[in-house]
């Protein structure tokens, strides 16, 4: 059985790859399929599944490419992430909420761009934006930029100094909450999924208490399998999908170059996420829509 990877990104939003780059690079390693999930942003999503079409129309090797989507949202202050797989990223109403995800994002960035001005640095969001051409400024981004002009010696000194949650120059954003992330996930057809959920240490109850009250509002699967996780980590989340039946998903986080040494479908060289999980996510999409709709009688 191959492997497949349900959580990667692309240079659309944080990471270093092209979508048709990741596409190439997936096919390199052998993946069944690949899902480009960036920080809720959909632009390289036509290009991902255009360059996979164009690949199997000229008989070239090919994959399958997940459309999906990573969430970040806010659990009082509390970063909470969620996958969502296999969305109709087209839909228009979708289209228009997640422009508002990216006029948060650009008025978070005007504030913190002003603010390192004010710490001496040679800094603006329009240059960071003509640097990174089509991506959703991140602080990674930020961490690249201080970097490479001098300003720190690493990217993990960039956000010890100048871009982490307690530092005087960072800004908040306003962030949708998990329930409503998974609400738009389910209005445009799509898993919705927790995301590597022992990255918030948050403790077993905490985090039980999570889970069962996403899986009220529609929750249908979270990641088992992720490139950071411990032994007990897989255990517990596989413990949490069984006890609240939720579809097991994973993926490596793939980031390229920006997360350096993690590699796409192999994480830091021990994650193999099964094909078989992608089998059953398909199965119960395939039953959603064979479903009669509410309201609609027998026949």
């Amino acid at each position: 059985m191959k492997a497949v990877d349900l959580h990667t990104h692309s240079n659309r939003s944080d990471g270093s790859y092209s979508p048709a780059e990741l596409v190439d690079y997936a096919i390199e390693k052998g993946l069944a399929a690949v899902a480009l999930t960036d920080h809720d942003t959909t632009d390289g999503l036509a290009e991902a599944m255009a360059h996979a079409k164009e690949l199997a129309a000229v008989g070239q090797p090919s994959i399958e490419v997940i459309p999906g989507i990573e969430f970040s949202t806010k659990l009082d202050s509390q970063d909470v992430h969620v996958v969502g797989l296999y969305i109709a990223y087209d839909s228009p109403a979708f289209r228009t909420r997640l422009q508002e995800f990216v006029d948060s994002r650009t008025n978070r960035n005007i504030k913190m761009c002003r603010n390192l001005q004010g710490a001496g640095i040679d800094i603006t969001y329009e240059r960071l934006k003509a640097e990174n051409p089509g991506a959703v400024i991140t602080r990674a981004h930020y961490a690249s930029y201080l970097f490479e002009k001098g300003y720190v010696k690493s990217r993990q000194e960039a956000f010890a100094r100048y871009l982490g949650d307690h530092t005087k120059y960072f800004v908040p954003r306003e962030k949708v909450t998990p329930a409503q992330a998974v609400k738009l996930i389910l209005e445009v057809g799509g898993i919705p999924i927790l995301a590597h959920p022992p990255l918030y240490h948050m403790g077993n109850e905490r985090l039980e208490h999570l889970v069962a009250s996403l899986k009220e509002k529609g929750l249908m699967g979270i990641e088992v399998l992720y490139s950071t996780y411990t032994n007990q980590d897989e255990r517990d989340m596989l413990h949490l999908a069984e006890k609240y039946d939720l579809l097991k998903s994973g993926g490596s986080d793939f980031h390229g170059a920006n997360k350096p040494n993690l590699d796409l479908g192999v994480g830091f060289g021990k994650l193999f996420v099964p094909e078989e999980y992608l089998t059953a996510m398909k199965q119960v999409l395939q039953e959603k829509n064979e479903a009669p709709q509410k309201g609609q009688a027998d026949i």
